[in-house]
Protein backbone atom coordinates (compact mmCIF):
# COMPACT_ATOMS: atom_id res chain seq x y z
CA UNK A 1 0.00 0.00 0.00
CA UNK A 2 1.25 3.61 -1.00
CA UNK A 3 2.04 4.91 2.20
CA UNK A 4 0.93 8.45 1.49
CA UNK A 5 -2.60 7.28 0.06
CA UNK A 6 -5.55 9.00 2.36
CA UNK A 7 -6.91 6.59 4.86
CA UNK A 8 -10.56 7.02 5.86
CA UNK A 9 -12.09 8.16 8.89
CA UNK A 10 -13.63 4.85 9.78
CA UNK A 11 -10.77 3.41 9.85
CA UNK A 12 -9.47 5.28 13.30
CA UNK A 13 -12.75 4.30 15.04
CA UNK A 14 -12.06 0.65 14.11
CA UNK A 15 -8.42 0.95 14.95
CA UNK A 16 -9.06 2.39 18.43
CA UNK A 17 -11.81 0.03 18.64
CA UNK A 18 -9.26 -2.77 17.96
CA UNK A 19 -6.21 -2.63 15.58
CA UNK A 20 -7.27 -6.72 14.32
CA UNK A 21 -10.68 -5.56 13.19
CA UNK A 22 -9.20 -2.54 11.46
CA UNK A 23 -7.27 -4.54 9.58
CA UNK A 24 -9.36 -6.78 8.68
CA UNK A 25 -11.97 -4.28 7.21
CA UNK A 26 -9.83 -1.74 5.69
CA UNK A 27 -6.45 -4.17 5.13
CA UNK A 28 -8.70 -7.28 4.10
CA UNK A 29 -11.50 -5.82 2.61
CA UNK A 30 -13.64 -8.09 5.40
CA UNK A 31 -16.51 -7.31 6.90
CA UNK A 32 -19.70 -9.22 8.50
CA UNK A 33 -23.27 -7.42 10.23
CA UNK A 34 -24.39 -8.49 13.65
CA UNK A 35 -27.50 -7.02 15.54
CA UNK A 36 -25.48 -3.54 16.54
CA UNK A 37 -24.04 -3.09 13.21
CA UNK A 38 -27.01 -3.28 11.68
CA UNK A 39 -29.02 -0.58 13.59
CA UNK A 40 -26.30 1.53 13.72
CA UNK A 41 -26.52 1.55 9.26
CA UNK A 42 -30.57 2.14 10.27
CA UNK A 43 -29.46 5.12 12.06
CA UNK A 44 -27.11 6.12 9.61
CA UNK A 45 -29.56 5.88 6.72
CA UNK A 46 -30.87 9.03 8.15
CA UNK A 47 -28.35 11.10 6.96
CA UNK A 48 -26.35 9.17 4.57
CA UNK A 49 -27.52 12.14 1.39
CA UNK A 50 -26.26 15.04 1.00
CA UNK A 51 -28.88 17.86 2.24
CA UNK A 52 -28.56 21.41 3.73
CA UNK A 53 -31.14 23.02 5.87
CA UNK A 54 -30.89 26.02 7.81
CA UNK A 55 -32.42 26.32 12.08
CA UNK A 56 -31.91 29.00 14.12
CA UNK A 57 -28.81 30.42 14.18
CA UNK A 58 -27.01 27.33 12.49
CA UNK A 59 -26.77 25.72 9.03
CA UNK A 60 -26.64 22.25 8.67
CA UNK A 61 -24.83 20.16 5.91
CA UNK A 62 -25.74 16.56 6.11
CA UNK A 63 -23.74 13.96 4.30
CA UNK A 64 -20.34 16.63 3.90
CA UNK A 65 -17.15 15.26 2.57
CA UNK A 66 -14.73 15.73 4.67
CA UNK A 67 -10.50 15.56 3.68
CA UNK A 68 -7.25 16.34 5.36
CA UNK A 69 -3.99 16.86 3.03
CA UNK A 70 -1.63 17.34 6.03
CA UNK A 71 -3.11 13.85 7.85
CA UNK A 72 -3.96 11.75 4.81
CA UNK A 73 -7.55 11.39 5.73
CA UNK A 74 -10.45 11.64 3.69
CA UNK A 75 -14.51 10.38 4.36
CA UNK A 76 -17.79 11.77 5.48
CA UNK A 77 -19.40 13.59 8.20
CA UNK A 78 -23.02 12.09 8.98
CA UNK A 79 -23.64 16.52 10.12
CA UNK A 80 -21.65 19.22 9.86
CA UNK A 81 -23.06 22.40 11.87
CA UNK A 82 -21.63 25.82 11.28
CA UNK A 83 -22.77 28.44 13.65
CA UNK A 84 -23.35 32.05 12.76
CA UNK A 85 -19.55 32.73 12.63
CA UNK A 86 -18.49 30.26 10.29
CA UNK A 87 -17.13 27.63 12.98
CA UNK A 88 -18.36 24.40 12.17
CA UNK A 89 -19.17 21.71 14.99
CA UNK A 90 -19.20 17.96 13.73
CA UNK A 91 -21.97 15.19 14.73
CA UNK A 92 -21.86 11.84 14.48
CA UNK A 93 -24.62 9.54 14.83
CA UNK A 94 -24.73 6.31 17.16
CA UNK A 95 -27.09 3.74 18.06
CA UNK A 96 -27.52 2.80 21.55
CA UNK A 97 -27.73 5.00 24.73
CA UNK A 98 -25.69 8.22 25.48
CA UNK A 99 -22.14 7.18 27.04
CA UNK A 100 -18.84 8.10 26.36
CA UNK A 101 -16.52 5.90 24.36
CA UNK A 102 -13.02 6.33 23.40
CA UNK A 103 -13.27 5.20 19.50
CA UNK A 104 -16.23 7.54 18.92
CA UNK A 105 -14.17 10.71 20.64
CA UNK A 106 -11.36 9.93 17.94
CA UNK A 107 -13.54 9.96 15.12
CA UNK A 108 -15.54 13.12 16.15
CA UNK A 109 -11.66 14.51 16.85
CA UNK A 110 -10.26 13.82 13.43
CA UNK A 111 -13.56 15.06 11.54
CA UNK A 112 -12.84 18.30 13.78
CA UNK A 113 -9.21 18.13 12.79
CA UNK A 114 -10.32 18.07 8.72
CA UNK A 115 -12.80 20.82 9.17
CA UNK A 116 -10.12 23.14 10.40
CA UNK A 117 -8.33 22.28 7.20
CA UNK A 118 -10.79 22.74 5.31
CA UNK A 119 -12.33 26.17 6.68
CA UNK A 120 -9.38 27.94 8.76
CA UNK A 121 -11.57 27.78 11.80
CA UNK A 122 -10.67 26.05 14.71
CA UNK A 123 -13.02 23.68 16.09
CA UNK A 124 -13.39 23.71 19.30
CA UNK A 125 -16.05 20.43 19.80
CA UNK A 126 -18.01 18.17 18.55
CA UNK A 127 -21.15 16.04 19.13
CA UNK A 128 -22.05 12.51 19.46
CA UNK A 129 -25.78 12.07 18.32
CA UNK A 130 -26.65 9.00 20.73
CA UNK A 131 -30.35 7.73 18.33
CA UNK A 132 -31.88 5.66 21.02
CA UNK A 133 -31.85 7.92 24.48
CA UNK A 134 -32.22 11.13 21.73
CA UNK A 135 -29.11 13.00 23.79
CA UNK A 136 -26.29 14.77 22.75
CA UNK A 137 -23.21 14.52 23.85
CA UNK A 138 -20.44 16.88 23.67
CA UNK A 139 -17.10 16.16 22.79
CA UNK A 140 -14.28 18.77 24.01
CA UNK A 141 -11.63 18.74 20.90
CA UNK A 142 -9.36 18.93 24.28
CA UNK A 143 -5.16 19.37 23.43
CA UNK A 144 -4.61 16.12 24.69
CA UNK A 145 -7.35 14.05 22.32
CA UNK A 146 -5.78 16.10 19.23
CA UNK A 147 -2.40 14.11 20.10
CA UNK A 148 -3.64 10.99 20.51
CA UNK A 149 -5.74 11.48 16.94
CA UNK A 150 -2.92 11.97 15.47
CA UNK A 151 -0.77 9.49 16.87
CA UNK A 152 -3.72 6.73 16.07
CA UNK A 153 -3.62 8.41 12.29
CA UNK A 154 0.31 7.55 12.20
CA UNK A 155 -0.53 4.28 13.69
CA UNK A 156 -3.40 3.36 11.33
CA UNK A 157 -1.21 4.46 8.32
CA UNK A 158 1.49 2.06 9.29
CA UNK A 159 -0.59 -1.00 9.93
CA UNK A 160 -2.37 -0.65 6.37
CA UNK A 161 1.32 -0.41 4.98
CA UNK A 162 2.26 -3.19 7.31
CA UNK A 163 -0.26 -5.99 5.53
CA UNK A 164 0.92 -7.54 9.04
CA UNK A 165 -2.42 -8.99 10.60
CA UNK A 166 -2.87 -7.64 14.41
CA UNK A 167 -3.81 -10.08 17.32
CA UNK A 168 -6.60 -10.51 18.41
CA UNK A 169 -8.06 -7.75 21.33
CA UNK A 170 -7.77 -9.22 25.08
CA UNK A 171 -10.82 -8.26 26.04
CA UNK A 172 -13.46 -11.53 25.56
CA UNK A 173 -16.22 -8.55 26.25
CA UNK A 174 -15.44 -6.47 23.20
CA UNK A 175 -14.94 -9.26 21.11
CA UNK A 176 -18.22 -10.50 21.97
CA UNK A 177 -19.86 -7.34 20.61
CA UNK A 178 -17.41 -7.43 17.59
CA UNK A 179 -19.39 -8.18 14.53
CA UNK A 180 -16.44 -9.81 13.16
CA UNK A 181 -15.76 -12.34 15.67
CA UNK A 182 -16.81 -15.35 13.28
CA UNK A 183 -13.67 -13.80 10.81
CA UNK A 184 -11.30 -13.31 13.60
CA UNK A 185 -11.70 -16.37 15.32
CA UNK A 186 -10.19 -14.65 18.50
CA UNK A 187 -10.76 -17.72 21.37
CA UNK A 188 -9.54 -20.62 18.09
CA UNK A 189 -6.31 -17.94 17.89
CA UNK A 190 -5.83 -18.42 22.00
CA UNK A 191 -6.03 -21.74 22.09
CA UNK A 192 -3.73 -22.14 19.42
CA UNK A 193 -1.23 -19.97 20.61
CA UNK A 194 -1.83 -22.10 24.33
CA UNK A 195 -0.90 -25.38 22.87
CA UNK A 196 2.35 -23.85 21.01
CA UNK A 197 3.39 -22.23 23.96
CA UNK A 198 2.90 -25.81 25.32
CA UNK A 199 4.81 -27.93 22.55
CA UNK A 200 7.79 -25.41 23.03
CA UNK A 201 7.65 -26.06 26.96
CA UNK A 202 7.74 -29.60 26.13
CA UNK A 203 10.28 -30.25 23.64
CA UNK A 204 12.99 -27.76 24.99
CA UNK A 205 15.82 -29.03 24.84
CA UNK A 206 17.59 -29.90 28.45
CA UNK A 207 20.30 -28.53 29.48
CA UNK A 208 23.56 -30.48 30.12
CA UNK A 209 23.80 -31.62 33.60
CA UNK A 210 26.77 -30.73 34.97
Amino acid sequence: MDETFPIPLSALQHYSYCPRQCALIHQEQMFTDNVFTLRGRRVHERVDEPDTRHEPDVRIEQALTLFSDRLGLTGKADIVEFLPDGTPRPVEYKHGPRRQREHDDVQVAAQALCLEEMTGKEVPEGVIYHHSSRRRRVVPITPELRIKTERLIHEVRALLASGKLPPPASEPERCRGCSMIEICQPEMLKSAAEIDRLAQTLFEPEEDLP
